[in-house]
């Protein structure tokens, strides 16, 4: 028997079955382009995209829900509930309140420990060394700014600070001052305050590499004078270089009151009058440099 053509063959099988045209396999795969030129389709059917544009759809709708979308660190929402809840504490410094408020914490602390920045906790820096808890640190900048020269000029002047760590205070402090000079003794944290507040060069600022113990002379004196590190007595160069009408607020060992104390000493014109205030907990105050 003759074999016919492959074509004609197809086409006789399709006659014999009562088919007008070849079954789809698989169901609907013919579907995918759209309907064929001259049948007829009960369906609307969307022109489909290319698989890459399908993909990067896709990841852009993934970027945006991975995007903070304003509720993230960098969010000022997030700091304003920080400083509400400070608020609600009993800080009252509106000039202080305002500087927590602008100041982006969590950049000055390590990326893992990111989000709890904005927690009233002490971080660890690095080097046995941490960041104060944002109520310790607005406490000590309200404490300044009861001194009498703030008080009357409305700023905490020319501000001295002694253990600059990560930056975070030196960056309140030129929100609040007219200029800051600021001492660390560990030239690991030194360079990275130098890295964290480079943005604000252009301000008055002075990063010192040295000991925090001596001060800093070729600026002095100084309206406002904040430690960041407790021994058992004051250093006679902080007192020293403190100006007629100035603060400074340090934590002090007192063994009165069983542990370290928030010191204030002001500078009136009958000479120095010391005030206790908060008990604290500061890493120790240490002379040299490393």
């Amino acid at each position: 028997m003759p074999r016919l053509p492959r074509r004609e063959g197809c086409a006789r099988l399709r006659k014999a079955q009562g088919l007008s045209r070849p079954p789809r396999f698989p169901l609907g795969l013919d579907r995918l382009g759209g309907a064929r030129a001259g049948a007829a389709t009960s369906e609307t059917l969307r022109p489909q995209r290319p698989v890459h544009q399908a993909a990067q759809d896709a990841e852009h709708r993934a970027a945006g829900r991975a995007r903070p979308q304003g509720l993230g660190l960098d969010s000022a929402a997030v700091r304003a509930r920080m400083v509400a809840r400070l608020r609600a504490d009993g800080l009252r410094c509106e000039p202080v309140l305002q500087a927590l408020e602008r100041v982006e914490r969590h950049r000055f602390v390590d990326t893992a420990l990111a989000t709890q920045a904005y927690e009233d906790t002490s971080l660890p820096i690095g080097h046995g060394q941490t960041i104060s808890k944002p109520s310790v640190v607005g406490r000590m900048l309200a404490l300044l700014f009861e001194g009498a020269h703030a008080r009357t000029h409305g700023d905490l002047g020319r501000a001295l600070e002694i253990g600059t760590g990560c930056g975070y205070q030196a960056a309140l402090l030129l929100l609040l001052a007219r200029s800051v000079v600021s001492v660390e003794r560990l030239k690991a944290l030194h360079d990275k305050a130098r890295e964290h507040l480079a943005a604000q060069r252009g301000a008055d600022l002075r990063l010192v590499y040295g000991d925090g113990r001596l001060g800093h002379a070729p600026r002095a004196p100084f309206h406002s004078i904040v430690a960041a590190a407790g021994g058992q007595a004051l250093p006679e160069a902080w007192l020293a270089q403190l100006a007629p009408g100035g603060r400074l607020v340090a934590p002090l060992h007192d063994a009165a009151r069983g542990g370290q104390v928030l010191l204030v000493v002001d500078h009136r014109p009958e000479g120095l009058v010391r005030q206790w205030h908060d008990a604290v907990h500061f890493v120790p105050l240490k002379s040299g440099a490393q």
